[in-house]
């Protein structure tokens, strides 16, 4: 198992305090909000990003790739009648894509629940075409820049369109492109009724990523959800790439929520190697 976190947890915390923190704790990777580099991800030029990269890798982790894509830009919506919104949100993710190659990463995570929300009145099946066409080019450009584009399946709390990983999964099978995948997220397969386990299987091969939290939106081990069957079905499934501890609750502070949470998933791991 490779853990990693996700950097917004750090908040103001400068990039070198935050990755000698995060290595010194054992995480092997740091997982990249863009709005926490910048306003757009244009806005960083090459110089920018190779300094971000060499600092993450100079402190021995690797960068695992961005999500949290459109949060905090403006007019961008995947799912919007009008084609030139479409088009300029297509074209953003394409750089956001060109940014994750260039600073390292291998994996992108489509989340944005507020911007891909088909807007009342729009036809869910005219959603559900443009999202795959929008998500076959973003295909396209991964597999050409090396990296995994993949959706989130949310919970309907937080977006009305992919709202559990059987409506990720057949957008992915739709699109039928290596380079566009899903990811599984903890926090929000809890809203589902099904035990996590037997989502994590029937979906299975198709994520290439994971993010670990709890239902209470902090670390996993820092509230009721059992991450021992998580991890023992993953293991089962022989599942090799990357688990980001995600959180939205900061409250316990940085350094608590990314050392409680580290010592819980290795204390598991480490009765099951026994």
């Amino acid at each position: 198992m490779r853990y990693a976190i996700c950097n917004e947890l750090f908040e103001d915390w400068p990039l070198e305090k935050t990755v000698a923190f995060v290595a010194e704790l054992g995480y092997q990777g740091l997982e990249l909000a863009p709005f926490t580099l910048c306003e757009a991800v244009t806005d960083l030029s090459s110089a920018d990003r190779r300094r971000i990269r060499r600092t993450i890798e100079e402190a021995g982790l690797a960068v695992v790739g961005l999500h949290w894509l459109l949060a905090k830009t403006e007019g961008l919506q995947l799912n919007d009648p009008d084609p030139d919104t479409r088009a300029r949100t297509a074209r953003y993710l394409f750089d956001l894509i060109d940014c994750c190659a260039e600073l390292g990463g291998d994996i992108l995570v489509f989340g944005s629940p507020q911007q891909r929300n088909p807007p009342a009145g729009w036809p869910r099946t005219e959603a559900w075409k443009s999202a795959g066409e929008i998500m076959h080019a973003c295909g396209v450009r991964a597999q050409e820049q090396g990296v995994i584009f993949c959706i989130e399946p949310l919970s309907s709390n937080e977006t009305n369109f992919i709202i559990n990983v059987d409506e990720a999964a057949e957008l992915v099978r739709q699109v039928d492109h290596a380079g566009f995948q899903m990811m599984i997220d903890m926090k929000a397969m809890s809203h589902d009724s099904r035990p996590i386990p037997e989502q994590i299987r029937a979906v299975h091969p198709l994520f290439q990523h994971v993010h670990l939290n709890d239902p209470n939106l902090r670390g996993p081990g820092m509230g009721d959800l059992d991450f021992r069957p998580i991890l023992q079905t993953l293991g089962e499934l022989s599942y090799s790439r990357w688990l980001s501890v995600e959180v939205f609750d900061f409250t316990a502070g940085a350094e608590r929520t990314a050392g409680d949470s580290l010592a819980y998933l290795n204390a598991i791991n480490e009765v099951r190697r026994r």
